[in-house]
């Protein structure tokens, strides 16, 4: 199994989030602090407490393993992995159990986006009407999930097994991802979860205004337009690393809708696959041009380091000054897993830095 934020086979996410601590392998955005982020669009659009049957039901979700259909509008809704709880809250449903944020998440277990949202409906962390949070560092949290009793479990993006999936699925209807393990878009998790929670209208809504946010947004960077990319991982400190993101990735995903190309050495090299990422050779380093390089590092001298590696310094981007590396994990996060509350939250922080190496390119 692997994670969406760190490539390779990995036996569970504690071993990511120790390796993360050590530097090693996660991928990533752009840039600085994260104190200045962007509000956004995407406050809840509707009341979480409601539980009025919808005509849409029941409805039938096609889905990886099959179908799965949801008789009655849920009420009792639990999410795993990223994203899916974002999207919940954002239609207005506070769900009885979400993961926590063990990575790039606050002292809560949550994000700063969550918590805002949480907020707006009265289900802030430590009320009342919170949800419940379990841990996902040694995987899916089967028991934690069966004692909520939820009636539907959202997994629309995700990289659920087929094991996982019938699983869960022994404790209420599953929605999994459509195709590609953590390849299902944020537009497409919020229509696919806002048919499985009765709120299709809302959800085609909260897509429409998070688009418009991020139109918004980026057109007061007009140099970001038409630069070439490339989303990756590079650890200066391990000879193979050097991993790059595809188009199957919501971060290549993100810089192509605001105007981006992914570069042609990814997009070629990656035709036809559906993994999320491609592992590189250090020693061709030099082949991956583009005109911006953006990546995760665990700190500055991190980043020092990349520039003055013999291998990755020969990068083009790296070389022109265009690299943007990133040392938040908060914001890392934020566009790793992209949602209707993540991405509005993040752009006021990450889009000037993306702006700043476009500026450097020759």
């Amino acid at each position: 199994m692997t994670s969406p934020l760190f490539p390779g086979p990995l036996s569970t996410r504690r071993t990511l989030f120790s390796s993360a601590g050590k530097a090693a392998a996660v991928l990533a955005a752009a840039t600085l602090t994260l104190s200045a982020c962007s509000t956004g669009p995407a406050s809840p659009v509707s009341d979480a407490t409601s539980s009025s049957s919808s005509p849409a039901f029941p409805v039938t979700i096609e889905h990886v393993y099959g179908k799965t259909t949801i008789d009655k509008q849920p009420t009792r809704v639990a999410t795993v992995s990223w994203v899916n709880d974002d999207v919940a809250i954002a239609l207005g449903v506070v769900p009885v159990g979400v993961p926590k944020n063990e990575w790039g998440g606050n002292d809560k277990g949550s994000t700063p986006w969550k918590d805002a949202a949480l907020e707006k409906l009265g289900a802030g962390f430590g009320s009342a009407k919170a949800p419940a949070q379990y841990s996902e560092a040694d995987g899916i949290n089967f028991t934690e999930i069966a004692k909520l009793s939820p009636d539907v479990i959202l997994a629309a993006y995700s990289g659920l097994s087929e094991e996982d999936y019938k699983k869960l699925s022994e404790i209420a209807p599953v929605v999994a991802h459509p195709e590609v393990a953590y390849g299902t878009s944020w537009q497409d998790s919020t229509a696919i979860i806002g048919k499985a929670l009765g709120k299709e209208t809302d959800a085609t809504k909260l897509v429409s205004d998070t688009e418009a946010t991020l139109k918004d947004k980026v057109s007061q960077y007009p140099q970001i337009q038409g630069k070439s990319f490339i989303y990756g991982n590079l650890e200066p400190a391990k000879g193979d690393g050097v991993n790059v993101y595809t188009a199957n990735d919501n971060r290549p995903r993100f810089l192509t809708e605001i105007g981006m190309t992914l570069a042609p050495v990814v997009a070629d090299n990656s035709k036809g696959s559906k993994e999320f990422y491609l592992a590189w050779s250090a020693e061709k380093a030099n082949e991956l041009q583009s005109d911006i390089f953006v990546t995760w590092v665990p700190d500055a001298s991190t980043t020092d380091a990349i520039k003055a590696d013999p291998l990755l310094g020969q990068i083009p981007a790296i070389k022109n000054g265009a690299l943007v590396a990133d040392s938040d994990n908060t914001l890392t996060l934020s566009i790793s897993a992209s949602s209707p509350l993540s991405l509005p939250w993040s752009l006021d922080t990450f889009l000037p830095q993306l702006a700043s190496a476009a500026d450097a390119v020759k």
